[in-house]
């Protein structure tokens, strides 16, 4: 059975925290490189320069979850597999109607204030608009720190203590481990309703990063998280459905467990 979690990878070409180098990624004689995330002009810069340097066709496709369907058609034309990518961009259709209809329905006083936190003290969060927590605004989630646009950005403890979120959605172990005893943390609505959520991440973030489709899986956990009683599905054969159908691994309870724990 297949390892998900020692698959090689080459790493990022591109971006903050890049970790492969071009000369990697030539020992491999792609046809094509393909990069799925920010359309933004300066990722549009950067592959223009790796496709100059490389001289291997360099195709950047849009990673925002809304565009989802349509990013795996475009794929699927590329690599012609159209079939196969149109059932794909089916199922991420049907997933964001789904969810769209179902926070739809709930009252905007009844939408959780939520803080997103990032790093082992939970001090770094998403602005509004930031891709980061773009899954977090299709689930209709109040972002606490959406008072002002941009990306990541650090935040003092007094202003979260200041938002006193509802819910906490985290993909860092060390602080979703420590924050419940961590006694500046105590006042926290969140902390003390124990609505601390940790965010699977194996092979790839349910919540963040990257920015593409393996969020999508995502959204039901986060159904789960901010909506239980509008999203009462046994999270289980819907992770093995899409983990089957995204990533072609078949993923006993043993496998599935630790990822849903937000482990690995």
């Amino acid at each position: 059975m297949p390892d998900i979690a020692a698959r090689p990878e080459v790493g990022r070409l591109t971006g903050r925290g890049n970790t492969a180098n071009l000369e990697a990624v030539l020992a491999l004689k792609p046809d094509l490189i393909l990069d799925v995330g920010s359309t933004d002009a300066t990722y549009v810069s950067l592959a223009d320069r790796v496709q100059a340097q490389t001289g291997v066709p360099y195709t950047l496709l849009d990673g925002r979850l809304d565009r989802a369907a349509e990013t795996y058609r475009a794929l699927g034309r590329l690599v012609r597999q159209e079939a196969d990518a149109a059932a794909l961009a089916g199922y991420a259709e049907a997933t964001l109607q789904m969810v769209r209809e179902r926070v739809a329905a709930v009252p905007p006083e009844r939408r959780p204030r939520t803080y997103y936190a990032r790093g082992p003290r939970g001090l770094e969060t998403g602005l509004s608009g930031s891709i980061n927590v773009e899954a977090l605004a299709i689930m209709g989630a109040r972002n606490v720190a959406g008072g002002q646009r941009g990306g990541l950005s650090p935040v003092s403890l007094e202003q979260v203590l200041a938002w006193d979120p509802e819910v906490i959605i985290t993909i860092d172990q060390d602080f979703a481990r420590n924050v419940r005893a961590d006694p500046n943390w105590a006042s926290v609505s969140a902390v003390r309703a124990g609505r601390i959520h940790l965010s699977p991440k194996l092979p790839f973030g349910w919540v963040d990063f990257p920015p593409s489709v393996n969020r999508l899986v995502g959204l039901w956990w986060l159904g789960r998280a901010l909506y239980p009683d509008r999203f009462p599905e046994d999270l289980k054969p819907l992770a093995r459905d899409f983990y089957a159908r995204f990533y072609h691994v078949s993923l006993t309870d043993e496998q599935l467990d630790p990822i849903l724990a937000g482990r690995g």
